[in-house]
């Protein structure tokens, strides 16, 4: 047995964001997958299903996002499941939009979903990291927290189609395989200059700080250089009015 979870934030108003693409994913295997449907169970909306021979257990924790580890670590004891048993479907920063790579172990990468799950269950689980850009700025949170826009419906949408059609692969330990085929179906969309899209100014931080933030390194302010006064005359006379 299998259990596959997808990470996100409960609530209506989370549900198109760029953090929740873990859910999504989740969605898009319980449909191409005729599981039964997601019930109220261990802090989690969970269904259950068979692919490709294999039983699996589908779950969304629905304990916000930097405590996924509660509900994580109670189905895994329940159905005893052990942790290379385990996959992780969430959003990554630092991948292009639509890439996906795929690890074990590591650290969390400043992720606060995986940040609780580790210490409940260890690091021995597989990781499979769904690229939705970065913004290019210090602060990302309205970028994750963002909805994902109308743009990005093209590549989003053949990304997960990908995800549900082949994760097959992933539960038979192909995990090069299951990369293979999702970049053969997302390399009509693959522009490695393309930017994330803008951002809706009025998306909010969940309450709490459950979601994750990461923050470039802080730069130096840049000191105004002076067109007047002592310093001004100074920087002339040392380059000669240059």
């Amino acid at each position: 047995m299998k259990l596959l979870v997808g990470l996100g934030n409960p609530g209506n108003q989370y549900q198109g964001n760029r953090h929740n693409i873990g859910f999504m994913a989740l969605d898009a295997i319980a449909r191409a997958h005729a599981t039964t449907q997601f019930r109220s169970k261990h802090a989690g909306s969970l269904a259950e299903g068979t692919i490709d021979g294999e039983k699996v257990i589908l779950l969304k924790p629905q304990t916000f996002m930097n405590r996924s580890g509660d509900s994580v670590q109670q189905v895994a004891k329940f159905y005893k499941i052990e942790p290379t048993d385990i996959i992780v479907f969430y959003d990554e920063l630092d991948l292009a939009q639509g890439k996906v790579r795929i690890k074990i172990g590591g650290g969390n990468g400043g992720h606060n979903g995986l940040r609780s799950i580790d210490p409940q269950i260890g690091l021995n689980y597989k990781r499979v990291r769904l690229g939705i850009g970065h913004p290019g700025k210090k602060y990302v949170i309205h970028h994750v927290l963002g909805d994902f826009a109308k743009a990005d419906q093209v590549w989003l949408e053949s990304l997960l189609n990908a995800v549900s059609s082949h994760v097959g692969l992933l539960l038979k330990g192909d995990d090069s395989g299951f990369m293979n085929k999702l970049a053969m179906a997302n390399k009509l969309f693959d522009n490695p200059d393309t930017k994330p899209s803008p951002t809706k100014s009025q998306d909010k931080a969940a309450p709490g700080g459950q979601s994750h933030i990461r923050q470039a390194r802080p730069t130096k302010p840049q000191t105004a250089v002076p067109t007047s006064g002592p310093m001004a005359d100074m920087l002339k006379r040392l380059f000669k009015g240059d």
